[in-house]
């Protein structure tokens, strides 16, 4: 087996609601419509290339789980809020 790319990441959030608005309207990430009804509250979003999955979890946590986005201006980013929890 040989590995191509990432083809997604998975973020659990308290709220999914709040945390696809915000990786909507504040990242820029566009909403899929291919995920399953069956597996639990959830949002898919395309990241470029790859996906971001967005998680309903009781208890989120971040730690150890992060992900990094390429971008072309660093200072317009750092000026951007945190995402909901």
């Amino acid at each position: 087996m040989h590995p191509r790319a990432v083809h997604h990441v998975s973020i659990n959030v308290g709220d999914v609601a709040a945390a696809t608005r915000f990786y909507v309207d504040v990242l820029g990430l566009t909403p899929r419509d291919d995920r399953p009804d069956d597996i639990g509250p959830g949002s898919w979003l395309d990241a470029g290339g790859q996906q971001v999955h967005l998680i309903e979890a009781e208890r989120p946590t971040s730690r150890g789980q992060h992900f990094a986005l390429l971008v072309d201006d660093l200072g317009e980013i750092e000026a951007v809020p945190e995402p909901p929890p």
